[in-house]
């Protein structure tokens, strides 16, 4: 017999939401969550970064899936997809 094992899925503090457009004149954003908790938008990785240092997490490594999961996209991400720079 033949055993075996689920894949490893990562439980990680920072979950980092798919991109929502902005309203009109404001940028795209990311909602950005830590311990299951809503804690904002964020509009860049800089404020991945800054939101979790306040919180006192330090993120050495952005790729790493054990500290930071990115729903629909990754940590480049950060326009609605389909639309061109300068439409949303």
């Amino acid at each position: 017999m033949t055993e075996q094992s689920a894949p490893y899925m990562s439980n990680p503090r920072i979950r980092v939401l798919g991109v929502c457009p902005g309203k009109p004149g404001s940028p795209p954003f990311r909602v950005m969550e830590i311990d299951g908790e809503v804690i904002g938008e964020v509009t860049s990785i800089t404020g991945v970064l800054e939101a979790a240092a306040a919180r006192g997490i330090v993120i050495h490594d952005l790729d790493d899936p054990d500290v930071v999961r990115w729903v629909g996209g990754d940590k480049f991400t950060w326009r609605v997809r389909g639309t061109r720079r300068g439409q949303g």
